[in-house]
């Protein structure tokens, strides 16, 4: 099979596609066909030197954690899934691939409303949302400031506190204003003089506060919520240590997944897709998440309808 990987650690162009062993599905596993494929900041964290906790990189490494596809085979002990079946899913590492094999437990059925694109690039983005509204305890009626409200991360948090009955105030560049209010957010430009216009945005004070952008974020934040216990960040661990803050690990699960792709489907939730790459460009994608600019979410496109997904290629070939 094709795939973008590391051989070493270093930039984007150190992700490169190069032809891989097909993997199997094992006991309890599905191989799956991948459509598409989300890109995270988390990717070109580990293409540049992070090792996640307890994973292991091996190069050649294929990097990757979220993707949407087709199932091409079930390994013995693998319930609930058959040969043909739309599904999403995650994985620490081997996504970026045109199949990945996958524990059972972490695929869930993909909602036939539910585009390739959105189901591929929601997994990482939207649970990291989902277990971060939980753990600051947002509920409705309080006042939430959202760090990087415009990101793949952001835009999740901001949707899923908002459909929660929480005010939301984003902090984002002024050409996402916008967008940041469609979402249903209060905007407010972020950098020098952030914190007395989040004041002025929130006059009521704000209750809970999530940072998804660095840049000593978490700074303004302490100004502005009282209970460092409701004040989290996804990305800059090391000043949550000095201010007392938390640090916020994704907690996924087939569950958490299931229940997004359910808003999604029901159109209560939407992945803004801001660029596609076919697999050969996965190092553009990485170059774009880099920036640290954007709105929603970088995925690539592995395969289409016009690729046949009947099962697994026969040995030494490629599905054509």
């Amino acid at each position: 099979m094709r795939a973008a990987a590391i051989d070493a650690f270093g930039p984007a162009e150190a992700l490169t596609v190069r032809d891989l062993p097909l993997p199997s599905a094992g006991t309890g596993e599905v191989l799956v066909r991948v459509r598409t494929a989300g890109v995270q900041p988390t990717d070109a964290a580990i293409r540049a030197g992070w090792t996640p906790p307890g994973a292991t990189i091996g190069f050649p490494q294929i990097l990757g954690n979220e993707f949407a596809g087709i199932v091409a085979e079930v390994g013995p002990g693998a319930v609930g899934f058959a040969v043909g079946d739309e599904v999403a899913g995650y994985r620490v590492l081997g996504c970026y691939a045109e199949y990945v094999n996958v524990p059972a437990e972490q695929v869930v059925h993909k909602p036939a409303g539910v585009s390739w694109l959105t189901a591929g690039a929601l997994s990482a983005s939207g649970q990291t949302a989902h277990t971060a509204l939980e753990r600051l305890g947002a509920v409705e009626g309080e006042t939430l400031l959202v760090h990087g409200a415009a990101g793949g991360v952001g835009s999740m948090a901001v949707q899923l506190a908002v459909a929660r009955g929480v005010r939301v105030v984003g902090t984002t560049a002024p050409v996402n204003h916008e967008y940041v209010r469609s979402l249903g957010a209060v905007p407010v430009e972020y950098g020098s003089g952030q914190l007395r216009r989040i004041r002025a945005a929130a006059p009521q004070g704000v209750d809970a506060a999530l940072d998804t952008a660095g840049h000593g974020n978490l700074r303004t934040a302490v100004e502005l919520v009282e209970d460092r216990n409701r004040i989290g960040t996804v990305v800059d661990i090391g000043l949550t240590r000095e201010l007392g803050c938390l640090w916020i690990n994704s907690n996924r699960s087939a569950a958490r997944l299931r229940e997004l792709l359910d808003l999604c489907d029901r159109g209560e939730l939407a992945v803004t897709i801001r660029a596609t790459h076919p697999l050969d460009e996965a190092y553009k994608a990485h170059l774009d998440v880099e920036t640290g600019h954007g709105r929603g979410k970088n995925a690539l496109v592995i395969s289409t309808d016009d690729d046949a997904v009947t099962g697994v290629p026969p040995a030494g070939g490629r599905t054509p």
